[in-house]
């Protein structure tokens, strides 16, 4: 196992030398042939060990005695310990959670700690082959993205540096056979035999089933497992791309939107995966009810052809879909002031609630106007000009109409969506006529002069 382990770990580049490394150690088989082995290369790589253990006050005696058997043989080895007690059955009911998951959330939050305090280089964990096979069986079966389906990730960032497996090149039997060779006697979990949580029925009934057909079903899993995972975190840095590029955020996570037939442009791999990174933005803890149901009722969504449609998500979040755009809410964020009111400063720049600026400067020889630009005679207008939301009963008038029309009726004409109307920057000057509704309709200043000073209003997205 010594010389697998450590082609594992070059291979991979998986610790370098001169490194701190935080041990995770509970005290059974896998943990402790961990630690043995990293004890074993500490000085030929020249580390810093540090093995971190945690009782969960799940066992009572038991797992005090668990604790204190690592703190003995780290002080045995020469090694440092950290050690703590987690009260877990006061957490559980706080956070509605499992009694596995909320042991798992402490037990990280423990360990991030210790990576900060010691500014530790990698948490290794001793994760093995079958572990590896039992997450994939568990994604394949419980599950329906690709993420799950890929198991745990051979190194990922954590708190100050990063969570190491160097074990998962091999099996639980081989760990025991390391054990039983270095004189190892861990301490054994009796719940490990215990069918009744999942991940143990995989591990005592599913797994030993699928080995009698493939013996080193953990080799190809892993390389499964690899792949997997580097095509996913390929195609998520696409979507992050496609992301960047195709969806407006508003601000403090109050919602999205974005523009429907250019977001269909990409492969609906990519839209797949900018969804789930939307929800991710949007959620200050993502749901645990939401699935593959809600993946489906979006892209039906998508795909609909009738126009105005509104469906619920898990938390209050909405999804609307107006005209050809597609928004993401919660109702608490909307129900907030929208409205804004601001002078505009020329020349200067005036940064807009929804990250959009207009600039404005003089100019005695304007630019050809275009639709995010307006150009009116300074003398035309009265100063100071004002950037604000609109009001009830606002109305404006421009050349080649009759009379004046209603900015509702504007924002219908245009197919505006809903939550987009409210926060539209109306420019307006000191007398409160309506000039612009920026990048939507120019409107007709109360009188026209054509030589001197000019005032050049542009409306784009902020640097």
């Amino acid at each position: 196992m010594d010389h697998t382990v450590r082609a594992f770990i070059q291979s991979h580049q998986l610790i370098k030398e001169h490194s701190t490394v935080l041990i995770a150690v509970s005290g059974g088989p896998d943990s402790m042939a961990l630690l043995h082995f990293l004890e074993s290369i500490r000085s030929e790589w020249n580390l810093r060990l540090i093995a971190v253990s945690a009782d969960h006050q799940l066992r009572g005696e038991e797992s005090l005695e668990d604790l204190d058997y690592v703190k003995q043989t780290c002080q045995k080895w020469d090694i440092e310990f950290i050690g703590t007690s987690l009260d877990v059955p006061t957490y559980k009911p706080k956070r509605h959670i499992g009694t596995q998951a909320a042991a798992r959330e402490l037990r990280y939050q423990f360990f991030a700690e210790q990576m900060h305090i010691y500014q530790a280089d990698y948490l290794a964990l001793g994760h093995h082959g079958d572990d590896q096979a039992e997450s994939m069986l568990m994604g394949l079966v419980h599950s329906a993205t690709l993420k799950s389906l890929a198991g745990m990730p051979l190194e990922r960032d954590f708190a100050s540096g990063k969570i190491i497996r160097p074990f998962l090149c091999v099996t639980k039997e081989t760990i025991e056979k390391y054990c039983e060779e270095k004189a190892i006697t861990p301490r054994r979990d009796p719940s490990n035999d215990e069918n009744t949580y999942t991940r143990n029925y995989y591990r005592n009934k599913v797994l030993p089933l699928l080995k009698t057909k493939n013996r080193n079903l953990h080799q190809t899993i892993r390389h499964l497992s690899l792949s997997l995972q580097e095509d996913e975190a390929f195609l998520k840095q696409e979507a992050e791309k496609m992301v960047e590029q195709v969806v407006s955020f508003g601000q403090l996570q109050a919602g999205i939107c974005f523009n429907m037939h250019i977001f269909k442009t990409y492969p609906r791999s990519l839209q797949r995966r900018a969804f789930h990174l939307v929800l991710n933005y949007l959620y200050h803890e993502y749901p645990q009810n939401i699935s593959y149901v809600h993946e489906e009722q979006f892209f039906a969504m998508l795909e609909a052809d009738h126009g105005n449609v509104e469906i619920d998500f898990p938390d209050h979040l909405k999804l609307k879909r107006s005209y050809q755009n597609i928004s993401f809410y919660f109702p608490d964020h909307q129900s907030q002031s929208l409205s804004y009111h601001m002078m505009m400063e020329i020349p200067g720049e005036t940064v807009l609630p929804n990250g959009m600026t207009i600039s404005a400067d003089f100019t005695s020889q304007p630019d050809k106007q275009g639709k995010m630009t307006y150009i009116c005679h300074k003398d035309a207008v009265a100063l100071p000009l004002h950037i604000r939301t609109r009001k009830p009963g606002d109305r404006m008038r421009w050349t080649g109409l009759s009379g004046s029309k209603k900015l509702k009726d504007i924002f219908i004409d245009a197919k505006i969506p809903l939550n987009e109307r409210d926060t539209w920057p109306v420019i307006t000057d000191n007398n409160d006529e309506i000039l612009w509704l920026a990048g939507l309709k120019k409107g007709l200043p109360p009188k026209q002069t054509e030589t001197g000073t000019y005032i050049e209003l542009s409306y784009g997205k902020g640097n």
